[in-house]
């Protein structure tokens, strides 16, 4: 039995990963799974949640992630990656969770109530919507991970789910850890439009973007609003291209551009070009990997068999063990 903690996160195949995925989440996944028992798994039931009526493209999004992860550096030696509705147990230990979890638990919800407002195009008023942080704690807890790596606005979505964890262990006994979320820090970066950078927006740059793609949508950008013309000095601290800089850019890269920004000896469009380059040539390791996997399909669909069958190896122990507490 290893000491090492275990910690379980997952994504919405919602269409392909972006670099707000990637600095939001990935980029930390591929670092912590050199220090955790990492599960990491796509979460194709909480898609439906949003999408239930249009659910056709869901799959083709999930074939698309995983190879999103292998190409950013997630490693099935490493991290156990899984679909979730390939794990039945997750809708049992669900359904078993709803029964003892308050309603206004789930009313109080943060992000529900976000949502609400941010999708009213949806008709998001059904149980599953405001069920879905029970499903959330089903697929933490299942697992008994200690940890969930989170950003601080999904801090309130650990909270439910160690509340979740603690009631049933008051009803039923001792048996489920209360997972700790893991903050993790996210650097700026915004949309082309800066806005947040999402799929929905249509101002995201991806991962599996090519070098012409990256260019295009990078011209795109909303640079400094108040720089009206080339000979006017400009502001890097509220330039969206030179965020994108110092993350992509080398260091006396930032500091030239940071320079002839401010004395209007570089034009906009010269300093997204540059930028573009250095994102383009970036990502090239990831695009890469991907192409590899795309041609290897066998591979990858091995990688998913494996990670499915150590998920589901777990969580039916963890049932026969949920089963015998609650006497079915």
């Amino acid at each position: 039995m290893t000491d090492t903690k275990r910690v379980l996160s997952g994504m919405r195949p919602t269409g392909p990963l972006h670099l707000g995925n990637y600095h939001g989440a990935l980029a930390n996944w591929v670092k912590i799974q050199e220090q955790y028992d990492c599960f990491f798994f796509i979460a194709d039931w909480h898609a439906l949640t949003s999408d239930y009526e249009k659910p056709d493209k869901i799959s083709g999004f999930v074939k698309n992630m995983i190879l999103d992860w292998l190409s950013v550096g997630l490693s099935p030696e490493k991290s156990t990656l899984f679909v979730q509705s390939h794990i039945k147990e997750h809708a049992e230990l669900f359904l078993i969770l709803s029964m003892i979890t308050p309603v206004s638990w789930l009313e109080r919800n943060p992000t529900y109530k976000d949502q609400i407002v941010q999708l009213s195009n949806k008709d998001l008023s059904t149980f599953g919507f405001l069920g879905y942080p029970v499903l959330q704690a089903a697929d933490i807890i299942i697992y008994k991970a200690n940890g969930v790596p989170v950003g601080i606005d999904q801090v309130p979505h650990v909270e439910i789910t160690r509340e979740i964890a603690r009631r049933f262990n008051y009803l039923y006994g001792n048996m489920f850890p209360e997972p700790q979320a893991i903050l993790t820090e996210t650097p700026k970066l915004l949309g082309t439009d800066r806005r947040k950078m999402s799929k929905s927006y249509d101002n995201a740059i991806y991962l599996s973007d090519t070098p012409e793609q990256i260019s295009v949508n990078v011209s795109r950008m909303i640079t400094d609003p108040q720089r009206a013309r080339k000979d006017d000095p400009g502001n890097p601290e509220v330039c969206n291209v030179f965020d994108f800089h110092k993350l992509y850019s080398n260091s006396s890269t930032v500091e030239e551009i940071n320079h002839q920004c401010r004395t209007a000896k570089i034009g906009c469009v010269d300093c997204k070009k540059i930028m573009a380059k250095n994102l383009a040539e970036a990502l090239k390791p990831i695009r890469e990997k991907r192409s590899f996997y795309e041609s290897h399909p066998k591979l990858v669909e091995e990688i998913m068999q494996n990670g499915d069958d150590k998920a589901r190896s777990i969580a039916k122990q963890t049932m026969e063990e949920v089963r015998f507490k609650v006497k079915i």
